[in-house]
């Protein structure tokens, strides 16, 4: 069964970018470009794992990850991919953290560790 990645990021070059890559390598993905509407698109995807930008209109990384924190039953892992500086904004228990710009490889190490681990 094909893995499904959520992508969160209010910079559309970020999310063309990662869907491109991600299809290419065999998964699915969904798009939210903030935190608000990310809710939405978690409730109808269901992914397997959520790719997190942390500054964002609306609603930014941190909120929307605290709101899915609260939700019975939740347990998928985030990456945090972020242009903010340093980790003081990073999201409590992400399974990796990346600036941008990031090294695509190791993004998707990361990815396939994830998921297959």
């Amino acid at each position: 069964m094909t893995k499904k990645i959520m992508i969160v990021d209010d910079d559309p070059a970020i999310t063309k970018y990662l869907d491109a890559l991600f299809t290419d390598n065999g998964y699915e993905t969904c798009v939210a470009d903030d935190g608000k509407k990310a809710m939405d698109v978690f409730k109808e995807n269901a992914p397997d794992l959520i790719t997190l930008d942390l500054e964002m209109p609306e609603e930014w990384g941190p909120r929307f990850f605290r709101k899915l924190s609260k939700m019975a039953g939740f347990n998928t892992p985030v990456i945090v991919i972020s242009g903010l500086s340093g980790r003081k904004y990073s999201i409590p228990k992400a399974e990796a953290f990346f600036s941008k710009p990031f090294d695509t490889e190791e993004l998707l190490k990361a990815v396939q560790n994830v998921l297959t681990g």
